[in-house]
């Protein structure tokens, strides 16, 4: 006898139940999509835009491009030329573009992109170009008796280069490295800034993290500790700093520290140091490392405190009760349940750390200065493609840090609040 069929279970419309809970989901996904599509236009907008364009300009520039297209042809019919001896023709169509510099007021572009990577060339563009009206063939013989520069072969290496738009010539030089008459090589030791800048902003950085660990540890444990009155009264002043300006706080650490400064008024009046020596810790890494430890503690305290207020109080009094010493206690009961609002907080302090640039430049001065201060300067009074390319090396790095704590911890852990 044959089985009877199982019935279609439909909806009170008279459609199928499966085709109705799918078509229903389908509909909350539009609508969940529908609610975070501005989040997501802003995100685009003001996030990854901005950095595409960054890691754009970091390999773009066509300033010598644009200004000597007699140049970029015979260079791109000529891969293989030799830097130390250039052919007449490259030399007539180095003087054909001088003199079309000279016409379109584009010298000062082209020089100034050489001079990137060769420096000391805009002063021999303008030469070249006042002259190139009145050069003569053979414009090899010409233009080296005008300036014997213009046979250097880091020159012919470096305009080579410069003739193509796209280049990644920038974060070699972010690198420290130097274009000679034989090719890339590293820099001396007094060239070397963006590596050593590089390697104190990383150090720095790693210092004030475990600065604020130190301190934020036993402010969040009293936060999970106090009773609830009390716990929100010292909540608030943690919070006080997020509702005052930045460059508030960063003012009052000035009229703190300085040597005229409350701090050394203090100790003078105290005794402890003499008016002649008065201690220096202002403009220099002292000044940046206690300011910015102080404006990036709250962003400590609390992923400390978001993880220690859950930890229940009755396995402390358990390993007490079964012979542990508070230390022990400490350190294989409650310390292990803290790690991962410790390695957020760690992670990111650490990244704000990296990019401040507003506390560095106004207490660091010249010696507590970062990469992000070398970054603004580039962007704003130098170059903005060797800026977005120190930018495009920082921002991998803290990609890959990202990438060490998920292998290590799990961003899934991740807990800030």
């Amino acid at each position: 006898m044959a089985e009877a069929a199982t019935p279609l279970l439909t909806t009170a419309d008279g459609r199928p139940l499966k085709a109705a809970l799918a078509a229903a989901q389908s509909r909350a996904k539009r609508r969940a999509f529908m609610l975070v599509l501005p989040l997501l236009f802003f995100v685009l907008v003001t996030f990854l835009v901005p950095i595409g364009y960054m890691l754009k300009r970091s390999v773009e520039h066509d300033g010598f491009a644009v200004a000597a297209p007699a140049l970029d042809v015979w260079f791109t019919e000529n891969s293989g030329f030799d830097p130390a001896n250039p052919p007449e023709e490259a030399y007539a169509a180095l003087a054909q573009d001088l003199a079309r510099m000279q016409t379109e007021k584009t010298t000062g572009l082209a020089g100034t992109r050489i001079n990137y990577t060769v420096p000391g060339t805009v002063s021999l563009f303008k030469k070249g170009a006042r002259e190139a009206k009145d050069l003569v063939p053979p414009y090899k013989e010409a233009l080296i008796a005008l300036d014997p520069d213009w046979a250097k072969p880091a020159l012919w290496r470096g305009m080579a280069a410069a003739s193509h738009v796209y280049t990644t010539e920038f974060y070699k030089v972010a690198s420290d490295m130097k274009l000679t008459d034989d090719g890339w090589a590293r820099g001396g030791e007094k060239d070397r800034i963006y590596l050593y800048l590089f390697a104190k902003t990383f150090f720095i950085s790693g210092l004030i993290t475990v600065l604020c660990l130190l301190l934020a540890f036993p402010i969040a444990h009293l936060l999970a500790t106090l009773p609830m009155a009390k716990s929100s009264l010292l909540m608030i002043l943690v919070l006080l700093p997020f509702w005052t300006s930045l460059l508030v706080r960063t003012t009052a650490w000035i009229a703190l520290l300085q040597e005229q400064g409350i701090v050394n008024d203090a100790l003078v009046g105290l005794g402890l140091i003499s008016d002649e020596n008065r201690l220096t810790m202002m403009y220099n890494m002292t000044g940046t490392i206690v300011a910015m430890t102080h404006v990036l503690l709250p962003f400590m305290v609390l992923p400390l405190y978001s993880v220690m207020r859950v930890i229940p109080p009755s396995y402390a009094r358990a390993a007490r009760s079964l012979g542990a010493t508070s230390w022990t206690t400490f350190r294989r009961v409650y310390l292990p349940q803290t790690l991962p609002g410790i390695a957020a907080g760690s992670l990111l302090v650490f990244i704000l750390a990296v990019g401040y640039y507003i506390t560095p430049a106004l207490v660091g001065g010249a010696d507590g200065q970062l990469i992000s201060n070398l970054i603004s300067f580039h962007m704003s009074k130098s170059n903005w493609s060797l800026a977005a390319a120190i930018a495009g090396m920082l921002l991998v790095s803290i990609l890959l840090l990202y990438w060490l704590y998920d292998r290590l911890i799990g961003i899934d852990r991740l807990k800030l609040g």
